[in-house]
């Protein structure tokens, strides 16, 4: 496994790749890795030859007071666990190399509709930021295929429309939540939690299975159940950021008339947030 840090070198690499005629799998991270990112790459080997997986902490879509300056950056580490996974190649570019002329004046990608509400309308520009960062990457790597976790429901969302619109060549997967034995979803900001709210934090998946079971029975009064499961999360010591049922394929909120739903959750335990989501049918 090869680590490079250049646009250039990284082109050089993949073009030799190219011309063996290899498909070319990517892996979109901040770094930071566990289980779940690991699982993406297990799952990248099995669809193509070369598995690029980028390491970035992409500063765009970090707003105002969030932890851009405090987010891990654990590459020695996160190398050790890429590397028996089978990936070929990490990516970790430094913010110049991205940004050469600084945020300010990046031209930027806007992905309309699916960016609005739930994580979008409380993190101002974080999709747009999002949005930039993969479009960079997609045409830096040129992949031929790209993963994602489902975890980080409305991202992939955003992912797959903005592929489809600016009519990418690139197949992207979402592969589903990897999560902890009681429930909690695997993710690099876990590592905030202190260890009793580590304790509380599962409650956020209870709360999402119980209100994932009553849709599926049939209950439609969602503005109740959203209600409801914002006062569980509250009495469990979390402070509920939303709690929405929307339509899984447009992310508007769900109709009586739906037949796929998934629920979407962000909620704070002390200064971490937490999101996570359940889909059900029927």
């Amino acid at each position: 496994m090869r680590t490079v840090h250049s646009l250039k070198e990284l082109r050089s690499i993949l073009r030799a790749y190219r011309q063996q005629g290899k498909t070319i799998a990517l892996v979109p991270t901040m770094g930071n890795l566990h289980e779940g990112h690991i699982s993406l790459v297990r799952k990248a080997t099995e669809s193509a030859d070369i598995v690029v997986t980028s390491i970035f902490v992409n500063p765009m879509q970090f707003g105002a007071g969030e932890d851009l300056d405090t987010y891990p950056r654990t590459l020695a580490e996160d190398q050790d666990l890429l590397a028996p996974a089978g990936n070929t190649l990490v990516f970790a570019p430094s913010v110049s190399e991205i940004y050469p002329e600084g945020l300010a004046n990046q031209t930027k990608v806007v992905v309309p509709e699916v960016s609005d509400g739930h994580c979008g309308a409380s993190r101002p520009g974080h999709f747009e930021g999002v949005a930039t960062v993969v479009t960079m990457l997609f045409n830096m790597v040129q992949p031929d295929i790209a993963f994602f976790g489902e975890k980080d429901f409305q991202q992939l969302a955003v992912i797959r429309k903005m592929t489809r619109d600016l009519m990418m060549p690139i197949e992207i997967v979402g592969a589903p939540t990897v999560r902890e034995e009681d429930g909690l979803a695997k993710s690099s900001r876990n590592g905030y939690l202190s260890g009793e709210e580590r304790r509380i934090a599962p409650v956020v998946h209870q709360v999402l299975t119980s209100v994932a079971t009553q849709v599926e029975k049939g209950r439609s009064d969602f503005l109740s159940l959203e209600q409801e499961a914002k006062e569980a999360l509250t009495s469990a010591g979390l402070r509920p950021d939303y709690f929405n049922i929307v339509n899984s394929l447009t992310l508007k909120p769900a109709a009586e008339t739906d037949k796929e739903f998934t629920l979407l959750v962000a909620a704070f335990l002390g200064t971490t947030r937490l999101i996570d989501n359940v889909s059900v049918t029927r």
